[in-house]
């Protein structure tokens, strides 16, 4: 099979087709409500009644019938009720007010609350509008079921959850809530150079990073890693973890897919059937990125996705947040799946030059008024100190030979 390197809005189209057309995921779990907060729901949620239940006061001060205040006369206040109450006298008359709580029942009669600090109390003990005021019906009350009916949904299937989304559910009684099972993400890390944590090193050899962090990018997307023996440079290793790897949902090899002597992986790939859908992306750094499948079984029709990423760690990083986390986030049942993109403005000048897309680390600063970036200086993609010092990845599209201070640019997020 020849090479096939495109250019990174290509390459990315073709991980979302072949992310949104696979199968929906299938398996469930039932979860206590404290522990759903960042999985991915697989039955919606729905109002359990009417959201509010009740005309709800968003302001303190006194419920009225707004035509009485716009009339301009003195009100009596016969009354009062608070959250958690609900108004037990009468319907209320012309003339009347009750003084109200934030978040309590409008009293029956009434359509409108005039605010506190919009009212004032005479020596008469009646109740005034301030000057220059009106009050208009429904002003300062959320009537009964604007924010939703009985049964409406609330939270659609394929939505992460949240603190939002686990507060709306708990508010309608959800103690337990569905949510989709985590995709299996066997992570391969490859290289004769690699030694692990507790090993002694040698001057040549370097601790094996990656495969933490793409552990830990993996759980950022609700994935559950499996990380796998080191793979040395031979393709006896290499295929002994591609062939246990494919049971996994996701296959992620790290290293070894450049043109060097003993870059091996697209080889072993090829050798154990799988189709490479693309060799590369017009990008740095990644550009040597791998995506593909291949068969877990030969009887069997399901495919296990797999990419083969850069051995520099920004290289592997910047290549999982573009294009294995839309295919993960789409493996773990989420409905948003594309990469995470602002816009900010160039803090300083930039030089760039490159024919392909950059995506180089940078530090995203804000204030009340403006949103900036700026590069973090670094020695290329090798470089985890700065990278550790970076919120994110400017983008530089390709072509393009200066950038300017104040020029807008996106900004892929962490």
């Amino acid at each position: 099979m020849r090479e096939r390197v495109l250019e990174f809005e290509e390459a990315l189209a073709e991980v979302l087709r072949h992310a949104l057309a696979g199968p929906p995921p299938s398996a469930k779990e039932r979860v206590s409500i404290t522990e759903a907060a960042g999985r991915v729901l697989a039955s919606a949620v729905r109002a359990e009644r009417d959201q509010p239940p009740f005309a709800r006061s968003t302001r303190d001060g006194y419920a009225v019938r707004s035509g009485d205040v716009a009339a301009g006369r003195g009100l009596r206040i016969v009354g009062s009720v608070r959250a958690g109450e609900q108004w037990r006298g009468d319907e209320v008359r012309s003339g009347e007010a009750i003084e109200i709580m934030t978040g309590a029942p409008a009293p029956a009669g009434t359509d409108a609350v005039l605010m506190v600090e919009h009212a004032t109390v005479g020596d008469d003990g009646l109740l005034r509008v301030a000057a220059g005021r009106a009050l208009g019906p429904g002003e300062n009350i959320v009537a009964q079921g604007a924010e939703a009916r009985a049964d409406a949904e609330l939270i659609p299937v394929g939505r992460r959850l949240g603190a939002a989304e686990i507060a709306m559910a708990a508010s309608c009684g959800y103690a337990q809530m569905d949510v989709f099972a985590r995709p299996r993400v066997a992570i391969v890390a490859t290289g004769d150079e690699l030694v692990e944590l507790d090993a002694e090193l040698e001057s040549y050899q370097i601790r094996n990073s990656n495969s933490y962090a793409l552990a830990a990018l993996v759980g950022e997307e609700d994935g559950e890693a499996v990380r796998f023996p080191t793979a040395r440079d031979v393709m006896s290793d290499l295929r002994e973890r591609i062939i246990a790897g494919r049971e996994a949902d996701l296959l992620l090899l790290s290293g070894g897919v450049s043109m060097g002597k003993y870059d091996l992986v697209e080889q072993a790939l090829r050798e154990a059937g799988a189709e490479l859908i693309f060799t590369g992306a017009w990008i740095q750094p990644g550009k040597p990125v791998v995506f593909g499948r291949m068969r877990r079984d030969q009887s069997e029709r399901k495919w296990t996705y797999f990419f083969g990423l850069p051995g520099n760690p920004v290289s592997t990083e910047v290549c999982f947040r573009l294009f294995v986390a839309p295919m993960l986030r789409a493996l773990a049942g989420q409905t948003e799946i594309s990469p995470r993109f602002v816009e900010a403005r160039l803090a300083e000048d930039v030089k760039s030059g490159a024919r392909v897309t950059r995506f180089l680390p940078a530090v995203i600063e804000s204030d009340w008024q403006h949103v900036t970036v700026r590069l973090v200086p670094w020695q290329g993609s090798g470089n985890l100190a700065a990278n550790a010092r970076a919120s994110g990845f400017v983008v530089l599209p390709g072509g393009v030979e200066r950038f300017a201070a104040g020029e807008s640019v996106r900004v892929l997020l962490r």
